[in-house]
């Protein structure tokens, strides 16, 4: 009797063991961690968050500081990449990320990522990623220092803003403003602002570095690619004291968890996950 029992048991649990070992989908994240203590604290806080979401929901994470992975046999094994703080600068690697984003795949960056200025030591010498893929073109100017803001939902159907609230409030972050206007973009596709009721944002010094009117994207999509933009990425680091503290971190907060999990699997191809 217990033989019989026993193998019918033994079936069922089989193709559960083995679909838990499968993950649903691969995630790589490229970084270089070598500017801005408040940069590094965010990919050290992502390295941290991301392997136990993938644990929880069923994908697989790996990370790199290595830009030479950047090319076709490593990165076709990945569903989605990410760039944690900064972009590809070797010609072949920039030219093997753009034919795996028009084969399809997905990508979210972070804060950083979208970073070009001329002249500095990330110009604006990209032009199909900046102007194009991303659309913001070169950065203009930030808030100072890093402030909560109360973003909006534009459009609550797409499913990176899926569960979201209409308004909700961020962790401490340095905003960025563009030099090209986004809602100009017919291949733009906002999903985040920050709202009027945040104003004035940031605290200076500067009177530049405190915003008090204007909009504001701080995520966006590309229509023609499977990627995501978030302008999230700065962590609150104590300089003012010299003490360098880590005093916010963007994980910390609900609303970019629940962000960050949509657009993993919306990127992917996935459902989004409760």
């Amino acid at each position: 009797m217990r033989k019989i029992l026993f193998i019918p048991i033994l079936l069922i649990c089989l193709p559960f063991a083995a679909d838990a070992q499968t993950p649903k989908f691969r995630v790589i994240a490229f970084y270089t961690a070598k500017n801005d203590l408040a940069h590094i604290s965010f990919v050290h806080e992502a390295n941290r968050w991301f392997p136990q979401a993938a644990a929880h929901y069923g994908f697989s994470y790996d990370s790199t500081h290595d830009w030479k992975n950047m090319n076709p046999a490593f990165i076709s094994q990945y569903q989605v990449v990410l760039f944690l703080d900064s972009r590809p600068d070797d010609s072949a690697q920039r030219a093997a990320f753009e034919k795996y984003m028009k084969a399809g795949g997905g990508w979210i960056g972070f804060h950083f990522a979208a970073f070009a200025l001329t002249p500095s030591d990330y110009p604006q010498n990209w032009d199909w990623y900046h102007d194009e893929f991303i659309g913001a073109g070169q950065y203009k100017s930030n808030t100072w220092h890093p402030t909560s803001a109360i973003l909006r939902v534009e459009d609550s159907s797409h499913p990176i803003t899926r569960g979201l609230p209409r308004l909700f409030k961020s962790a401490p972050n340095e905003w960025y403003r563009w030099e090209k206007d986004l809602t100009k973009n017919k291949d733009i596709h906002i999903l985040l602002s920050i709202d009027s009721s945040s104003f004035p944002l940031g605290n200076g010094p500067k009177p530049s570095e405190i915003w008090h009117s204007g909009y504001y994207p701080v995520a966006w999509t590309n229509i023609h690619y499977r990627m995501v933009y978030f302008n999230i990425g700065h962590n609150d680091i104590d300089y003012d004291h010299h003490t360098n503290k880590e005093l916010s971190f963007q994980f910390d907060n609900l609303y970019m968890r629940k962000l960050v999990l949509n657009a993993l699997f919306w990127a992917a191809g996935q459902k989004t996950k409760d």
